[in-house]
């Protein structure tokens, strides 16, 4: 849960370093002054637009792969918060001793059941959560009161 929220900060930075960059460029004028005659005279002699435009795109295409892995690791954490939620909520399970991981839409059910049917139980409402591709049963069914 903390590895998720990390991520989820450091995309949060990326994202406000890449809309800070581009709102930078409408602030002060650079977008119209890209449509202006390619004889743009910068600081350092001319602008070469054509290479500017390409730079800028290959700067969108790397935050719009960053926004994607993004959107993938939060679902991985709903997910997460889904299943734990649904056990919780459940008569037949103890959460509180089942370990729930998601990772890449595969969850991960690990920790100590009182029984068969609890543990089935458990299997089954992650299974049905949507957006679950797959869950893996680490499940022990214990001895004893938990």
């Amino acid at each position: 849960m903390l590895r998720a929220l990390l991520r989820l900060i450091i995309l949060l930075v990326v994202l406000v370093a890449v809309a800070s960059l581009f709102l930078g460029y409408w602030g002060n004028g650079w977008l119209h002054r890209a449509e202006r005659a390619s004889g743009t005279v910068g600081t350092a002699g001319r602008v070469d637009i054509e290479r500017a435009r390409e730079t800028g795109a290959a700067v969108g295409e790397k935050a719009a792969q960053a926004a994607n892995t993004a959107g993938e690791l939060i679902t991985d954490a709903a997910l997460t918060t889904k299943i734990k939620s649904k056990m919780a909520l459940d008569d037949s399970v103890q959460a509180r001793h089942i370990d729930v991981t998601t990772r890449d839409h595969v969850v991960t059910l690990s920790g100590t059941v009182r029984s068969v049917p609890e543990r089935d139980r458990a299997v089954q409402l992650a299974k049905e959560t949507d957006g679950v591709t797959r869950v893996i049963d680490r499940l022990k069914v214990g001895s004893g009161s938990l």
